[in-house]
């Protein structure tokens, strides 16, 4: 279910956000794009430093598969990187606290100017791997892995940490959410990425912005970003505005929504939200994505990677189901063309989805 937002006047003015660094790192505008396992590859986050978003994070990437991954082959497209992307960071996820050095290392060595350590993945691959999330269930290796990674690249290079606040709502799981980010300060780690949710939550039910907000009071200077319900530019700087927090990282809310981040600096201009984009600027975004996306893997495999950006675009368009529905058969660039040739060809105002926020990740928009 879609609708139209209404014509929204300026926020309450705020002052200007002051400007987010992370380490040695001049990051700027305090609202950026997410690791996003399956989405965040070069095209996508080529388009969302071309659309506003200030600093980028690379899908998450296996330890062990960071050190493997070949300058050339089949596998390459997962360290791509180009100047103006820059900065970038890259994230690692793993078990074994030895496996993330040499990982860290290659990591710097293509080019990413931040390392970033994934504490708070919550899906069943990574739980069952003892990666992700489930480090928040044990202080002591997840500390060990922040030492390791830390002391492995030089010291120019920003080491950080995505978490959740806890593998659950119990006592026992927030003391050790605290352990591990007031250890990970004291090991050097520049700033601490907080999901307002817990791994048990998954996607579901709200992101706890009030935890946010005690995060950032005890963390005092240290750069704490948050995560979670980042849907639409006005929850980005209302997240800034009530927890405090320095900066903000969009996820789900940046997949084939790159406009949020223009429209995120033109509310922190004090300006009015800008209309959703028409139909004919979100069909020229789609061929600039597609574009990135054969120069990435091909004129095949990019028709691929980009298929799943294809259909969640839809949710833009004035006749969302009967375009999702239609986009869903398209299986090759000539079904492409013609669809968008059916769908896209008269310039009609767009709208942004409607967030249901009972609804989880089932819809798509969350």
């Amino acid at each position: 279910m879609h609708r139209v937002l209404p014509s929204l006047s300026p926020m309450t003015v705020m002052p200007p956000l002051p400007p987010l660094k992370i380490g040695s790192v001049e990051i700027g505008f305090p609202v950026v794009q997410a690791a996003l396992s399956g989405y965040s590859d070069w095209p996508m986050r080529v388009l969302a430093r071309r659309y506003g978003a200030s600093y980028t994070l690379n899908e998450v990437m296996l330890d062990r598969f960071a050190v493997e991954v070949k300058a050339r082959g089949k596998t390459e497209h997962h360290l791509r990187l180009t100047d103006e992307e820059h900065p970038v960071g890259g994230q690692l996820m793993g078990a074994d606290p030895d496996a993330f050095p040499p990982a860290a290392r290659r990591l710097v060595e293509c080019g990413f100017d931040v390392i970033d350590i994934n504490f708070g993945c919550p899906v069943k691959s990574a739980m069952g791997g003892c990666r992700g999330g489930y480090h928040l269930s044990q202080p002591d290796v997840a500390l060990e892995i922040v030492g390791k990674v830390r002391d492995a690249v030089p010291d120019e290079i920003p080491v950080t940490v995505k978490m959740r606040r806890g593998i659950d709502d119990t006592p026992a799981s927030r003391d050790r959410f605290f352990r591990i980010m007031e250890g990970a300060f004291a090991r050097g780690v520049a700033a601490v990425t907080v999901h307002g949710r817990t791994v048990e939550q998954r996607y579901v039910g709200p992101s706890n912005w009030d935890f946010l907000r005690e995060v950032k009071q005890q963390a005092g200077d240290r750069p704490v970003l948050g995560s979670g319900d980042l849907f639409d530019a006005e929850s980005c700087l209302r997240m800034i505005r009530e927890t405090g927090v320095d900066g903000v990282t969009v996820a789900r809310g940046a997949i084939a929504n790159p406009w949020i981040f223009q429209q995120t600096r033109v509310l922190a201009a004090g300006e009015p939200l800008p209309a959703p984009p028409g139909v004919f600027e979100q069909r020229e975004t789609m061929r600039e994505h597609l574009s990135l996306c054969i120069e990435a893997y091909g004129p095949q495999k990019g028709f691929g990677a980009f298929r799943k950006f294809s259909i969640k675009y839809t949710r833009l368009h004035p006749e969302y189901e009967q375009v999702r529905n239609a986009c869903a058969t398209v299986r090759t660039l000539e079904e492409w063309d013609a669809h968008l040739g059916r769908w896209y060809s008269d310039d009609r105002p767009g709208q942004y989805p409607l967030v249901d926020e009972t609804a989880g990740a089932s819809a798509g928009s969350r």
